[in-house]
């Protein structure tokens, strides 16, 4: 059960910001029991994250309102099943405040690794071998919900014009009537959802572990190799990088019939997210219209990272 905090006042996604979020992560950790006095941002994106360089502790903070999973109950299960993931730190957690989930981390320091699509071979193989459910209500519906997903954020993106949300919304109809023709080959089962370089990080033995497991689901591994296959392409990584994981895997997603679709569905998915959470006028705005403007010609572009 998450322990609450009355103060501060509850987040909104317009007011998740790295000053509401410092008064967030100070609270959580009062609760917690843990000194804060040298926390420093690391990122503040999909989620807050700071990290705590006299503990080493790295401190994540959710974003408000969303259908958050139990993560602490997912994760503390793939330990048990010797699934390689970021460890959780011993305090009673999550720690709701403001509205936000909480969560205390082990830190690994990132100073010289090198997180390849090669080395997620490992981690991604243990976790799509897992035979049994985990303990936890994880979302069992990938697809279906990936597209409820992609028409709310076209819906509630402030960066889109008449034109945009249009064709958007012309490409996810055009998608989903097509879903109920592809057949998935692999083993339905827990993914992570968003498996790519950035979820992962380097333990001390120089092996990759997964984290940000707030996208886990009940569903095809196929989302996951789409999603790392996607990343590889779109953001500049070496040509035969995928072609490495791949034989590490034992899988490769390009050689599956659905391949194109899943491809094009997660890809979708990607640039709308982004137009929902982007400000306009933003670094963040421009490259998502710039990835829009180039689906309206189908160029296949390299993204820039958000």
């Amino acid at each position: 059960m998450a322990r609450q905090d009355t103060e501060p006042a509850r987040l909104t996604e317009s007011t998740f910001t790295p000053d509401r979020t410092r008064v967030v992560l100070e609270t959580a950790c009062r609760l917690a029991g843990i000194d804060y006095i040298s926390a420093s941002l690391l990122r503040h994106h999909t989620n807050a994250v700071y990290v705590l360089t006299d503990a080493p502790i790295v401190v994540k903070i959710g974003r408000p309102g969303w259908n958050h999973i139990d993560v602490v109950g997912l994760v503390r299960w793939l330990e048990q099943r010797a699934v390689p993931t970021v460890r959780l730190i011993e305090v009673d957690q999550p720690v709701l405040v403001a509205g936000c989930p909480v969560t205390f981390w082990r830190y690994l320091d990132q100073r010289d690794a090198i997180v390849d699509a090669e080395k997620l071979a490992e981690p991604l193989a243990a976790l799509h071998a897992q035979s049994v459910r985990p303990p936890v209500s994880l979302p069992d519906q990938q697809i279906r919900n990936t597209f409820t997903a992609i028409g709310s954020s076209i819906d509630g993106s402030p960066i889109l014009s008449p034109e945009d949300r249009s064709l958007l919304h012309a490409r996810r109809v055009e998608l989903a009537a097509q879903a109920p023709e592809v057949r998935y080959v692999l083993a339905p089962g827990v993914i992570h959802g968003d498996a790519h370089h950035r979820n992962a990080l380097q333990d001390s033995h120089g092996r990759a572990v997964l984290c940000d497991w707030e996208s886990a689901a009940v569903g095809p591994p196929e989302w996951d190799l789409v999603t790392l296959e996607v990343h590889c392409r779109r953001f500049g990584h070496p040509a035969d990088e995928y072609d490495r994981f791949c034989r590490a895997y034992g899988f490769d997603i390009r050689d599956w019939t659905g391949y194109r679709w899943l491809r094009n569905v997660r890809e979708l998915r990607m640039i709308t997210t982004n137009a929902r959470k982007s400000a306009p006028g933003s670094n963040t705005a421009a490259e998502v219209l710039r990835r829009i403007e180039a689906l309206h010609v189908d160029a296949p572009i390299t993204w820039s990272i958000l």
